[in-house]
């Protein structure tokens, strides 16, 4: 029986979202367009694997966790609400979402394929929600999404669904002690003492002059307010529980989701509403490097059948912060109780089969290589391993790109990689439109396709198709091309028939997975480290001339369970760290042909 494989960000037809910014009535100009997936629900419901991500206008069923088949909503949804949460309870399976100043109504039904939910009428307004059931039928409920406020949680009457008692605040940021909570790439603040004071004196202005927006509050209590809403603090966000041989893990994201460090932390608890303190392992989903970033406000499936799995947002941001993929990882317990999750290799092909932590059956073959092209700019960003950069066409149709793999390997996966970039087209009919307090949004359910040929060759002069998708029915812009079996080849031909909307050719990546013959690069064994603070820590080594880098990182010598991928350089700070907490490392390089493990150090 043939394995299976995925590779992230999943290969998912993400659907476009027009959206224009506003407050008030006033709106932009002008329509952001891009694809969004993200804050993604996964829960197994009657033997079939449900995913509810945000701004999807539906969702979608798996058997296997492996192939997924979209499904529109039966009935009116609030498709427009963010976060939505599912959860199997009894017969049902409960839908929520959210919607900050009006009450939020919860939804059940019985068969999401055929019937339509049924509305259980809200009684409260929440954001970011997360229905859990303990054991003993009692029914809670988590939300919380500002930078101002904690994670919240209450009790709720399982007919009713409204609080039994006062919301319960359960976890607040800690940016003195957790790294890792602390916003900006790498956790480098994005803003100075004074743009952060000129956002807050235009933000005064703006409510002064609007009617009941400063809300019966003081000047100085408006501007403490907003200065802790635009200075460089983060937004605690994205809960979900889950329960372990009696502990409640209460997962919640951190710092925002624009950032290449969005993951997700978590708190434990004897109790459903606590108290809760901190676990050990922290951030326990963490993706700063490698091709995509990202690994927030997710959550985790304990699975009888398929084992621990844990599924989150992916961050791309350049049309718009919210242009996001799903992520899914392998995930779990140790001995010790420590929620852990799996991302040394997090966007390379993964076996469904494979246990966390095992090595990555293939290498990656095609970075750095030399790419031609039939017209357009950036051609090398095609194989420089980072979705931010782009080969951009300069046409709409039939463009090609070739990799010269600079000798015949064994190639058994393609991943291709394709990019929006400033997408026009004609603007959704008004009644189409969703406007909001802060926003306009469309999201197009219309068929788009992805149309391209790849081929293979030894010598650039006779092609072998891989993959013929020239009259696909499909739109899948990260599509990944597995050959189990093997495919010896040279050069990597992609030839571009056509995008949505007839956009411009855009691909930041076809990414080749396999075999080469050679040696593993030589091994790390010397890691200079100079401790920036409490929290920062620079790590730097020898160059091994590998293709690229792992630093492994944890509270102990055998639970180094984060990790951040680099390419082209020996030297990184992270910035996730927690005060005070031991910590203990290795460096690991790769190349083409295996992976040298370094060696176990700790740091002062």
């Amino acid at each position: 029986m043939k394995k299976k494989y995925y590779c992230n960000p999943l290969n998912l037809p993400y659907r476009y979202q027009f959206t224009k910014r506003g407050y008030g009535g006033q709106f932009e100009p002008d329509f952001h367009i891009y694809r969004e997936a993200a804050d993604p629900s996964l829960v197994s419901f009657r033997g079939v694997y449900y995913l509810f991500p945000s701004m999807t206008a539906g969702f979608f069923t798996s058997s296997e966790l492996h192939t997924w088949d979209f499904h529109e909503f039966v009935g009116e949804m609030p498709v427009f609400d963010y976060a939505p949460d599912v959860r199997p309870i009894g017969e049902y399976l409960y839908f929520c979402a959210s919607h900050r100043g009006t009450p939020c109504s919860f939804f059940r039904s019985k068969n999401p394929l055929t019937e339509p939910f049924e509305e259980i009428r809200g009684t409260f307004d929440f954001w970011d929600p997360a229905l859990f059931q303990d054991d003993d039928g009692r029914l809670y409920f988590y939300w919380g999404c500002t930078n101002t406020d904690p994670i919240y949680g209450v009790e709720l009457d399982p007919d009713t669904m409204a609080p039994l008692s006062d919301p319960k605040p359960l976890i607040f940021y800690n940016i003195e002690e957790r790294g890792y909570e602390r916003v900006g790439n790498d956790h480098i603040p994005p803003k100075t003492v004074e743009e952060t004071a000129a956002m807050v004196e235009m933000m005064l202005k703006r409510m002064q002059q609007m009617p009941g927006a400063s809300a019966g509050k003081t000047e100085a209590e408006l501007r403490s307010y907003l200065e802790t809403m635009f200075g460089n603090y983060p937004y605690i966000e994205g809960a979900w529980m889950t329960k372990h041989q009696g502990k409640y893990y209460l997962q919640y994201a951190i710092t925002g989701t624009q950032y290449n460090v969005y993951g997700d932390g978590v708190f434990v608890s004897d109790a459903p509403l606590g108290p809760f303190a901190p676990a050990r392992n922290n951030p326990y989903s963490y993706k700063p490097g490698g091709f995509m970033n990202g690994a927030g406000h997710g959550s985790t499936l304990v699975d009888p059948r398929l084992g621990v799995w844990h599924i989150s947002t992916m961050q791309i941001s350049h049309n718009h912060d919210f242009e996001r993929r799903i992520g899914l990882w392998k995930a779990g317990f140790d001995e010790d109780g420590e929620l852990y999750c799996d991302q040394r290799y997090g966007d390379w092909p993964v076996s469904m089969e494979g246990k966390p932590f095992e090595k990555p059956e293939w290498m990656l073959l095609s970075y750095g290589k030399s790419v031609t092209v039939s017209s357009g700019v950036q051609a090398e960003a095609v194989t420089d391993e980072n979705c931010h950069t782009w080969w951009k066409a300069g046409c709409s149709a039939n463009a090609w790109v070739q990799i010269d793999l600079g000798q015949v390997m064994d190639v058994r996966a393609v991943q291709i990689n394709f990019m929006d970039d400033n997408v026009k087209t004609e603007d959704p009919a008004l009644e189409k439109v969703h406007v909001g307090m802060t926003e306009m949004r469309y999201i197009d359910s219309s068929r788009q396709y992805t149309r391209w040929l790849l081929e293979g060759s030894m010598d650039s002069e006779h092609y072998f198709t891989i993959e013929d998708k020239r009259e696909a029915e499909t739109d899948l812009p990260h599509d990944l091309i597995v050959m189990e079996d093997g495919c010896r080849l040279r050069y990597l031909k992609l030839t571009v028939l056509s995008l949505p909307y007839g956009e411009e050719i855009c691909v930041s990546g076809v990414r080749a997975f396999g075999f080469s013959d050679g040696a593993c690069p030589a091994q790390v064994t010397h890691v200079e480290t100079e401790r920036l603070s409490d929290l920062d820590i620079l790590f730097k080594w020898e160059d091994q001339q590998a293709v690229g880098y792992n630093i492994l990182w944890g509270c102990a010598p055998d639970r180094l369970y984060h990790s951040y991928m680099v390419y082209g350089k020996t030297e990184q700070k992270i910035g996730a760290l927690v005060k005070g907490q031991p910590l203990f490392f290795r460096v690991d390089a790769f190349n083409e042909c295996g992976i040298a493990e370094g060696i176990v150090q700790g740091a002062d």
